[in-house]
């Protein structure tokens, strides 16, 4: 067999084997032939092994693998029925459905070189080819490589969904949701549908395939830039006239052109008090303001309103000094304290300490209320730092400064009875002032068992007093720390036994002997008492008491033979 120059690779290689296989066979009928010894190569010479080895090997080097999901080019060679088929180049060709092109403007035509996937080779060797996973997959590959590069995109909208827009892009199905149409919320999506729009892809995921597209990154970053050109060319205390777009129980922000919003703090509002932006200013209003502040990094102005207006505190100076008693309006009351304007736009604090004389302070709100009119005593002012101390509780008297001379040692005071404890009886003082009706929480009015009689010694001031007497006391000691006065009652009497027992004589029985004295019982006035006396014979005999010990309460007798 002879072979042509002009013939290819493959052709000679095949016309190799072929020369091959009748060299082989020439003499062999086809009935007896041996294929199993011819693909082990039995029967043949070591050189002619070696060399049907490099023709084999030669023949498979010129025959590339087919892989599956791979795109390759291929050419339309016939047109049969509904079908196409294309030859892509491994000795084999694929069958492709005409409706695959039926979104296509152009019907497909014999020679036409198309891209065709592999999706999968079966049982037979047949290759299962598709037209349109091929377009998806080179779409898909174009779509990733845009959100890498973060490129500027073109869609077309489909239709509206719940939510915002479906677009094609590429030939892909995507979504634009509807907060990212546009800078503000677009109520009417059936506007944009059947236009072509521009666009980012923000988000892919690769599990689900889905593509979200965003319109409005566009726009915002045409505005970033248009503020910022707009920013450089502002200044401090500048004045601009702007629109109330928005009100916040911050502050109001204000469309002061070129997309720009500032915000007026509702600290720059009014000098007075205010409780909301909309007691001074109402959405679409247009009025002037200053700037405060430019934050040309994130693009914020700090706008004040108060600012174009006098400031009442430069005009107190002549006004205000310290110790004078001014009028007010309560404005604010908080736990700490509340703030009283005493002129338009002046506001100065009291706090909770300066409104009663008291030590456990209460509420504020116990003493004042919003909209209340007060006098008050200015205690120190700063017009720099417009702030300013008053009080409340320095336009009376000091109760504590009094308090010594009202309850100072043996006054002599009515009091009643409140309650009764262990160690004595609680008491309650009858107050004339309000303002010692307001100590009268702190203030402990005691009267100890010790300090009720003389005579008796008590466990229990019930058998003496009952809940509400009125009783005659004496002060025998006042503590403004703790808070406490000791009251005495058998101090207001004179001390029997010291009055009337000492130098009397007594029939008294020895009813103990001790080594240092006895115990000895006085019949009439059925008293007990410890004798600290030498040397007692008798054990019924008679006494003379000497001396009394207040301190320890012991008697001293003597002995009468």
């Amino acid at each position: 067999m002879k072979m042509d120059k002009n013939m290819s690779v493959e052709e000679k290689n095949e016309s190799l084997i072929l020369k091959d296989i009748i060299n082989i066979n020439k003499n062999v009928k086809l009935s007896n032939f041996d294929w199993s010894s011819y693909e082990l190569g039995l029967g043949l010479s070591k050189e002619e092994q070696e060399e049907r080895k490099k023709i084999e090997k030669l023949y498979s080097d010129t025959i590339s693998s087919i892989h599956e999901f791979y795109i390759y080019n291929g050419k339309i060679i016939k047109i049969i029925d509904r079908n196409v088929v294309i030859d892509f180049g491994f000795k084999a060709e694929g069958v492709i459905s005409l409706n695959e092109f039926r979104d296509e403007k152009k019907l497909p035509k014999v020679n036409d070189i198309i891209e065709v996937i592999v999706e999968k080779l079966d049982y037979k060797g047949r290759c299962i080819i598709s037209y349109n996973k091929a377009k998806k997959l080179k779409s898909w590959e174009i779509i990733q490589e845009k959100f890498i590069k973060n490129e500027i995109i073109i869609f077309f909208v489909a239709a509206r969904t719940k939510g915002g827009l479906i677009v094609v892009l590429f030939g892909i199905e995507c979504f634009l949701p509807g907060s990212q149409i546009y800078i503000k919320p677009v109520k009417d999506f059936d506007f944009y549908v059947g236009k072509t729009m521009e666009g980012k892809i923000v988000k892919i995921n690769n599990k689900k395939k889905n593509v979200v597209v965003s319109h409005k990154i566009l726009i915002e970053k045409y505005i970033e830039i248009k503020k910022k050109k707009l920013i450089s060319k502002l200044e401090k205390g500048q004045v601009l006239r702007g629109i109330v777009k928005n009100i916040t129980h911050y502050g109001s922000f204000i469309d002061i052109g070129g997309g720009i919003d500032g915000l007026c703090h509702i600290t720059d509002i009014s000098w007075g008090r205010i409780e909301h932006p909309s007691e001074k200013l109402e959405i679409g209003q247009t009025i002037n303001f200053v700037i405060l502040s430019i934050d040309k990094i994130k693009n914020r102005v700090q706008l004040g309103l108060k600012q174009l207006q006098s400031n009442p505190w430069n005009s107190l100076e002549n006004e205000i000094k310290k110790g004078k008693v001014v009028i007010g309006t309560v404005t604010v009351v908080t736990d700490y304290g509340a703030f009283v304007e005493i002129f338009p736009g002046v506001e100065g604090l009291v706090h909770v300490s300066e409104m009663s004389w008291a030590k456990k302070l209460r509420s504020s709100q116990d003493y004042v209320k919003i909209g209340d009119r007060i006098k008050v005593l200015i205690l120190n002012y700063d017009i720099s730092d417009q702030k300013m101390s008053l009080s409340l509780k320095r336009l009376t008297p000091n109760p504590w400064e009094n308090i010594k001379t009202k309850y100072k040692m043996g006054s002599i005071h009515i009091v009643t009875v409140r309650s009764f404890t262990n160690f004595g009886v609680r008491l309650e003082s009858k107050f004339k002032s309000e303002l010692e009706l307001e100590l009268k929480s702190e203030l402990e009015y005691l009267l100890y068992n010790d300090d009720i009689s003389w005579i008796k010694n008590l466990n229990n001031s019930i058998n003496i007093y009952k809940k509400g007497d009125l009783v005659k006391l004496i002060v025998l000691g006042l503590d403004l720390i703790t808070r406490k006065i000791n009251f005495g009652s058998k101090q207001l009497i004179k001390n029997f036994w010291y009055e009337n027992i000492i130098g009397s004589i007594h029939t008294g029985k020895i009813i103990k002997n001790f080594y240092k004295g006895a115990i000895i019982k006085f019949k009439k006035k059925n008293l007990k008492i410890f004798a600290p006396i030498l040397s007692v014979k008798l054990k019924k005999t008679k006494f003379k008491i000497i001396y009394f010990n207040f301190k320890i309460k012991t008697f001293y007798v003597s002995q009468i033979f």
